[in-house]
């Protein structure tokens, strides 16, 4: 399993790292026909893929040295969600590349089930004020 989990997060890493690069070193693909190249338009001439690309290069970095990787793995979640609903909407005919980020990141999210686990729980535990603190409504410090 620990193979498997570096492999597909090695992969996964330098696929998003070059994705990101991409945005920077090629610009702009080919024209799409329909929506897809309408949203392609507006997308590339308003410069927002150059944060699209950005944050898909952040994502592969932070993978590939392995650091900070359930941050990379939120960050992710948020791309392919875009992504699903960007194949899903304008480009239906490349439906299954959310789906393989999906099979790719999984192996790795369950190698850190642990570090997601407040995010699962209907209600978090109450996490206190730090010490210093007093019960006052103004929490005003060194009182106590």
């Amino acid at each position: 399993m620990n193979i498997l989990t570096t492999a597909t997060r090695l992969l996964l890493g330098a696929g998003l790292a070059f994705a990101g690069a991409s945005m920077y070193l090629f610009g702009n693909p080919p024209p799409q026909p329909g929506l897809a190249g309408q949203f392609d338009a507006v997308f590339f001439a308003s410069h927002y893929a150059l944060f699209v690309g950005a944050a898909q290069l952040a994502i592969g970095v932070l993978l590939l040295v392995n650091r900070f990787v359930p941050v990379a793995l939120v960050m992710l979640a948020a791309f392919v969600y875009n992504s699903f609903a960007f194949h899903a909407t304008m480009a239906p005919s490349a439906l299954w590349a959310p789906f393989v980020l999906i099979a790719l990141a999984l192996p790795t999210a369950l190698r850190y089930r642990a570090a997601f686990a407040a995010f699962f729980t209907a209600a978090p535990a109450s996490y206190g004020r730090p010490a210093g603190y007093a019960d006052s409504p103004c929490g005003s410090v060194g009182t106590s």
